[in-house]
């Protein structure tokens, strides 16, 4: 867990935990990278709809 959270952030669980900068950093892009998957689901969901 911690190799992939290093290669997805790139710093450690422990110096996250350490560092309250670097908390919000990941917590910002993990609301980025949902507002874009939701965003991604309800594109697809009107276009499936479209196709019924």
């Amino acid at each position: 867990m911690e190799h992939a959270f290093r290669d997805a952030h790139g710093f450690g669980i422990h110096e996250c935990e350490n560092n309250p900068d670097l908390l919000v950093k990941v917590e910002q892009k993990r609301e980025q990278e949902y507002q874009q998957s939701q965003q991604m689901v309800a594109r697809l969901d009107n276009q499936v709809h479209r196709s019924l």
